[in-house]
């Protein structure tokens, strides 16, 4: 075996048909990550009957210290195989080496140990892979939790095998992540793909959750790159409420409430029970209900026809389908917008004939209900997945005496 530069579509055929291969070691990405990066390199090792078996798309950035290099979800690499693996560090070293890069980082796509949708361990821990690296010269940042600043260790993912269609699919999940569902249905929201005149709608929704949420949005310019590097693979899709035929199915709710309603009246002024007092109590409350959803839909219907509510970014490839981006409007929350909007998307991988679903991140903390992530974990665990916790960031030194001057002042900075 050997390293040696390859080209972005051997780094694609490699990718998809390796087990670690995804969106972000592609080509695609490279293209996308041009726009702000310094430059790239892509190093492949090839085996004597030169087949590609390992590779590493390294994006470089230039940081306050000088070049530095990063591999986002790779390399794609058998970790357990150290002749591999240090044929594939030392070609990522001298790459690096030749740019001038004080180090490289790597977050491999590869699982350290994986969890119940709760947390508990369910499995072994891949300590070997950590290891190895760690023997050949990487130098590997720890257990933590909490989302990650550039890729997360901690991923919430859906194994679709064995789900045969989209009844299944919908009672796979919770009974209340159900109901969420089958309530967006019934209230008039639809959902499909945006085209990238439409790309304002989608940068909105994004910004007005960031500015609730506190983090920075992508702006519009991104979200367009993204489609032109990706092109069929990203789908931009919209959850929108469709006024006209809420109110319909809410007018026929609230009219066969209100005959229910008359009917318990007149059962109990004719023959008074406790049982009939209950059901009449009931419904007269969901009759007051609707009223109400009634009255807000003639508000909401002011801000037009069809109201944008929710908008996420998926990307699908041949292993896996990956949540990457999504946002909603909160005065919409009753809409649960953003549950069909999911249930779309994996709707969407039985279709294709994808196996696996990718909420991608959480923040890894399970028994905290003030954590900040909490919103986030709950909503994806209703739709009843599992956890992977990734083995986690790992730096090279390429250049040791920059790297040491760096780490130095970086601990005088944190102290």
């Amino acid at each position: 075996m050997k390293a040696v530069p390859i080209t972005p579509d051997e780094l694609d055929e490699l990718s998809l048909r390796h087990p670690q291969g995804g969106m972000q070691q592609c080509s695609q990405m490279q293209v996308l990550a041009a726009h702000r990066t310094e430059f790239s390199d892509i190093v492949g090792v090839k085996n004597d009957n030169g087949d590609i078996v390992a590779a590493a798309l390294i994006e470089y950035t230039r940081g306050h210290f000088g070049i530095e290099g990063s591999i986002w979800f790779g390399p794609l690499c058998d970790f357990h195989d150290m002749a591999m693996l240090k044929i594939m560090t030392d070609g990522i070293r001298s790459a690096a080496a030749s740019r001038g890069a004080i180090s490289v980082t790597c977050w491999p796509n590869v699982e350290y140990l994986r969890h119940e949708s709760d947390g508990a361990p369910n499995g072994e821990k891949d300590d070997a892979t950590i290891n190895n690296l760690t023997s050949l010269g990487w130098h590997h940042a720890g257990f933590g939790t909490g989302y990650g600043s550039v890729c997360n260790r901690w991923n919430y993912v859906k194994d679709l095998n064995g789900i045969a269609d989209e009844k299944v699919l919908l009672h796979s999940y919770d009974k209340r992540t159900q109901w969420s569902v089958k309530r967006a249905q019934s209230m008039g929201v639809h959902v499909r793909e945006l085209d990238q005149s439409e790309f304002p709608i989608f940068a909105n929704i994004e910004r007005n959750t960031a500015e609730r949420r506190g983090f920075v949005a992508r702006d519009e310019q991104y979200f367009h790159d993204f489609k032109d590097a990706f092109g069929a693979q990203a789908r931009f899709m919209l959850a929108e409420i469709h006024i006209a035929e809420y109110v319909s199915q809410m007018t026929a709710k609230r009219d066969a409430l209100t005959e229910k309603v008359r009917t318990l009246q007149a059962k109990y002024d004719e023959h008074p029970t406790t049982k009939t007092e209950r059901q009449l109590g009931e419904e007269t409350r969901n009759l007051e209900a609707a009223n109400k959803r009634l009255d807000e839909a003639t508000e909401f219907a002011k801000n037009g026809d069809v109201l944008p509510a929710a908008a996420s970014l998926f990307v699908e490839r041949p292993r896996e389908m990956v949540y990457l981006f999504s946002g909603s409007l909160e005065k919409y929350k009753p809409f649960y917008a953003s549950a069909l909007i999911q249930h779309w998307a994996m709707s969407r991988c039985l279709e294709a004939g994808i196996p696996r679903y990718n909420f991608y991140g959480i923040s890894g903390v399970f028994n905290d209900p003030d954590d900040e992530g909490r919103g986030v974990l709950e909503f994806k665990q209703g739709f009843n997945g599992y956890v992977e916790e990734l083995v986690g960031e790992f730096t090279l030194p390429v250049n040791k005496l920059r790297f040491g001057i760096k780490e130095a002042a970086s601990k005088l900075l944190h102290k």
